[in-house]
């Protein structure tokens, strides 16, 4: 079964979703699929917390095998993140945010999802933002 872009934007979405009771079962399913992931936390004012954001989602990717300590990764890491923070900025500038970063990579194809929950009193708006890059498959 070849893997595409779709597949790994789909897994990213997964892994942004997901419980934390789920993400190591959905880890385990996409491995034996040939489709690295990781998720991670994020939360706090969008604004003051997009660097934060970005950290620690390339951190969270080497962390667990999904890129190398490489420039080109890194900045397809980044960018990807900053990619898919805009989409999401729009209807959370200046807001507490709350949720999840998914990111998935399989051969040349990276995607990061993010999916937040919009504090605003006591109204909660959801939000998803997916940002995809190409990169070099060095395995």
């Amino acid at each position: 079964m070849k893997i595409d872009s779709i597949d790994v934007a789909k897994a990213s979405v997964q892994m942004a979703i997901s419980s934390r009771e789920d993400e190591k079962g959905l880890e385990e399913n996409f491995k034996k699929k040939g489709i690295i992931t990781v998720a991670v936390d994020v939360g706090g004012n969008l604004n003051n917390s997009i660097t934060k954001i970005v950290e620690r989602a390339l951190v969270a990717s080497k962390r667990c095998g999904l890129i190398k300590d490489y420039h080109v990764h890194d900045g397809a890491v980044a960018g990807a993140t900053r990619e898919a923070i805009m989409q999401v900025s729009t209807k959370a500038n200046g807001l507490n945010v709350g949720g999840k970063i998914g990111i998935a990579r399989c051969g040349e194809h990276l995607s990061v999802c993010i999916f937040m929950s919009i504090g605003l009193l006591h109204l909660n708006d959801i939000v998803i933002g997916l940002g995809h890059r190409s990169i070099p498959d060095l395995y």
